[in-house]
């Protein structure tokens, strides 16, 4: 599974886990599925058997439940202009989910 992450988010995130992390790390989960397409949040937690620790470029891991198709390759960005705001997607499933 991928994750992808901005450099804005990854700093944010480390300023996060260096306070309040101890042991855990973000986990990336589908808040909730609206037609074709999920909303998504983070939050500090610890891996269980169902979870993948999935790595990225900048240095920081998250926990993805691998059974969540939703999930694989999400892009978490954060941007401080024109205001501060996280803004996760994931562009392999926007819009081009196709129904079975």
């Amino acid at each position: 599974m991928k994750v992808k992450i901005n450099r804005n988010a990854a700093k944010a995130l480390k300023k996060i886990l260096e306070e309040e992390g101890e042991d855990k790390l973000f986990r990336v989960y589908v808040t909730n599925i609206h037609g074709d397409h999920a909303h998504y949040d983070l939050k500090l937690d610890t891996p269980t058997e169902n979870d993948e620790v999935v790595q990225t470029d900048k240095d920081i891991d998250f926990i993805l439940d691998k059974n969540d198709d939703y999930l694989d390759g999400v892009w978490i960005q954060f941007f401080h202009v024109p205001k501060e705001e996280w803004l996760i997607t994931n562009p392999s499933k926007g819009g081009h989910h196709h129904h079975h």
